[in-house]
């Protein structure tokens, strides 16, 4: 039975790198019918954050992952806190005393190694030899425990059986390894997960980096999917080389031994682009209802927004520039982009307005096939091209030069609307 553990330390808020830890091992318990465990590691109660576990619960939450053991869902192997685990924690250390396995000094309590090598058959980097060759600390002078015993301690407990967490923690294999079998407790099956570079590939990123924490994609309302995609992706991939995947398709597909060995780069410009395609994708009654929660004003008229938001989904990247990309359909007293008038001066684009206004006035069929028909036939006749009027008629509509499909734009703000809107261009104010 395959049972694996999520054990971030709440010293601060949820790294991505953390995210895409607890991502491979929510995958690999899924794909392999076991279990997901959510551990909370906050032993160092000096640098514990109350607030840091609800941002990583929320956070896992907010990603999708679900959890069948720890925190707020409970389980026989808990509790999942190691802060409550204390008679545990010294119930092990009896069995070390009783083995001739530790000794104290100074007042602290030493582990003492075999100074054997010991083989880390890891599912990603293959066999590894590591040998340890210095006793180590396992509860300081104060009697608390460190991270090597309790971590051990409580995968013995709570009969891990793969240990699946980031390359920068294959140095202590060798500590646990020594762990586990003084313990006389079976070994698990490591996986060491490749380390997140940095996007110009400098160094591991860390939680100082630009978007490196998950709070970030939340408050800038990246969709969470979009995110779960990428994080998917930073260190494994399909053998079909596909990128946008539903959850349930990774899942089916994930497994351990198509994890790369290499470091993965963060690419942010890549996961905008999977971002945006999730947003063109969305079903557009979701799109509409998260569209208008994130709207401030949108006067009230339903029926107006969601035609706004309709037209505006397939050139969305994401909800984040929503209001700036919409605002303007809503606000009579929008302001005109100086540097792309500027730009616009060059078509005459006064005229170009003047002569759409008359025809928009007096056509009959205010359609999208009877805007573009109208406007081909007065390119034609002034011999100028119907870029000319597409351009200076969405500037005069909206004070930007790019936008949704023009002619939807006119059709969705209706004929008054963008008559006035044009003679208030005309007229310079």
């Amino acid at each position: 039975m395959v049972r694996v553990r999520f054990a971030p330390s709440p010293t601060g808020f949820f790294h991505i790198g953390g995210a895409r830890t607890a991502l491979f091992n929510w995958l690999y318990a899924r794909h392999m019918s076991g279990t997901f465990i959510l551990r909370i590691e906050d032993t160092d109660r000096e640098r514990h954050m109350e607030e840091a576990t609800s941002v990583i619960l929320s956070g896992m939450r907010w990603l999708g992952m679900d959890w069948d053991e720890g925190p707020e869902v409970g389980g026989k192997y808990g509790p999942y806190f190691q802060s409550q685990r204390d008679d545990i924690y010294g119930e092990y250390l009896e069995i070390l005393r009783r083995n001739d396995k530790v000794y104290e000094q100074d007042g602290a309590i030493y582990f003492r190694v075999s100074r054997e090598p010991q083989l880390i058959d890891d599912l990603i980097r293959g066999q590894v030899y590591r040998v340890e060759e210095k006793d180590f600390v396992i509860f300081r002078s104060n009697g608390t425990p460190v991270f090597h015993f309790v971590n051990v301690v409580d995968d013995v407990a709570m009969e891990i059986s793969h240990v699946i967490r980031g390359e920068d923690h294959l140095s202590n294999s060798s500590k646990h390894v020594e762990l586990f079998k003084a313990f006389g407790a079976p070994v698990p099956k490591f996986a060491h997960i490749p380390l997140i570079l940095k996007t110009n590939g400098s160094g591991k990123m860390s939680k100082r980096d630009v978007g490196a924490l998950v709070e970030d994609y939340r408050k800038s309302r990246f969709l969470p999917e979009a995110l779960r995609n990428y994080l998917c992706l930073l260190g494994w991939s399909p053998k079909d080389d596909r990128e946008i995947m539903s959850i349930e398709e990774v899942i089916q597909l994930f497994d351990l031994c198509d994890v790369n060995r290499n470091n993965a780069r963060f690419d942010d410009k890549k996961l905008a682009y999977m971002n945006a395609a999730y947003v063109k994708s969305m079903p557009l009654e979701r799109f509409l209802e998260k569209g208008k929660d994130l709207l401030p004003n949108f006067g009230g008229d339903e029926h107006y927004a969601d035609q706004v938001l309709t037209i505006c989904q397939e050139k969305l990247r994401s909800f984040e520039e929503l209001n700036h990309f919409v605002s303007y359909f809503f606000d009579e007293e929008f302001e005109y982009e100086e540097r792309a008038w500027s730009d616009l001066k060059k078509r005459d684009p006064l005229l170009r307005i003047s002569e759409l206004l008359e025809v928009i006035e007096n056509m009959e069929d205010f359609s999208e096939q009877g805007l573009e028909e109208a406007v081909v036939k007065l390119a034609e006749e002034h011999a100028v091209k119907t870029g000319d009027y597409i351009h200076a008629v969405r500037f005069a509509l909206s004070g930007r030069t790019v936008g949704p499909s023009f002619y939807k734009m006119i059709v969705v703000m209706g004929r008054e609307r963008v008559a006035r809107r044009l003679k208030r261009a005309l007229s310079g104010k």
